[in-house]
């Protein structure tokens, strides 16, 4: 459950990290996360399947510690081998509930949100080009984004209107954030996030651990039991502050350890390239 994390910061330091600085990348922050998760369900009485929601925070704020660390002031130009290509992508989403009545709630919350996320990604999507047309890039992150968004509360949404501005909201901050953010990001803070991990994962997480929080205190307001749900809602706030402040201080020495020149990081002129890293029997003198 721990690897979603490596995998969103890997892409905020992708085509800019050897094989063996991934690898120590991963090592350092799996192990952290773990730790991490731990504190959260046995200290601050988290629910598991919550906790594991902070994955995709844990993971883009560590990705852009690293970044922080990797970056060169060439990544402000833009790269031609850094674009995506037309392929296929795969994403998964795991929410662990085990009550059947919830699972099913979980499904169609996660439904609405990403449906209107997408519709929301496609108006602002062309909105924001200047030729007026659609960025796929744009497109899958926005989709993606409102699943990460209405995580922490989809098993608990009693009301499709509360999933579908989650959704919407989520959209719109990831296509802006892709838009406006990026830039800045690159020039002014020396983060370059290849992948666009924060406008993905970062903000839609954040943004749907507010909302769970918000959720939860209106849900229960004026009840009899008040004062735990307040409890709830307090320790839910104290494990995202966990997670932001553990990934940024986990981000920050690992990213002081990947440019050690033991780990020959690659050089400038080979970033988002990785021919070196493997082998071509059809290059090979003799075929």
């Amino acid at each position: 459950m721990s690897i979603p994390t490596v995998l969103i910061s890997a892409g905020a330091v992708l085509g800019k990290a050897n094989p063996i600085q991934l690898i120590l990348m991963a090592l350092i922050e799996v192990t952290v996360f773990a730790a991490n998760r731990w504190i959260a369900m046995d200290v601050l009485q988290v629910e598991n399947h919550l906790s594991l929601m902070y994955v995709h925070l844990f993971g883009a704020y560590f990705g852009l510690m690293l970044a922080w660390w990797l970056y060169h002031p060439s990544l402000s130009q833009k790269a031609e081998k850094e674009t995506s290509k037309p392929a296929s992508h795969l994403f998964a989403m795991l929410v662990l509930i085990n009550n059947e009545g919830d699972k099913s709630v979980a499904i169609y919350n996660t439904y609405f949100a990403i449906a209107s996320s997408t519709v929301t990604a496609f108006a602002l999507s062309v909105a924001t080009n200047k030729d007026g047309k659609i960025n796929m890039t744009q497109i899958q992150n926005s989709t993606l984004a409102g699943g990460v968004a209405v995580g922490f509360s989809a098993s608990s949404i009693q009301h499709p209107w509360i999933a579908i501005t989650l959704g919407l909201l989520a959209g719109t901050v990831s296509v802006l954030g892709s838009v406006f953010l990026q830039k800045p990001l690159n020039t002014y803070l020396k983060i370059h996030d290849t992948c666009r991990v924060h406008s993905t994962f970062g903000f839609p997480s954040l943004l749907g651990a507010i909302a769970h929080t918000i959720l939860t205190i209106a849900d229960h307001w004026g009840g009899s039991n008040q004062s735990h749900w307040g409890y709830v809602a307090l320790m839910g706030l104290g494990a995202l502050s966990l997670s932001i402040i553990l990934s940024l201080v986990a981000g920050f020495i690992t990213g002081s350890l990947l440019i050690c020149k033991l780990w020959k990081a690659p050089p400038v002129a080979k970033y988002f390239d990785d021919q070196a890293y493997w082998e071509f029997p059809h290059l090979a003198v003799g075929y």
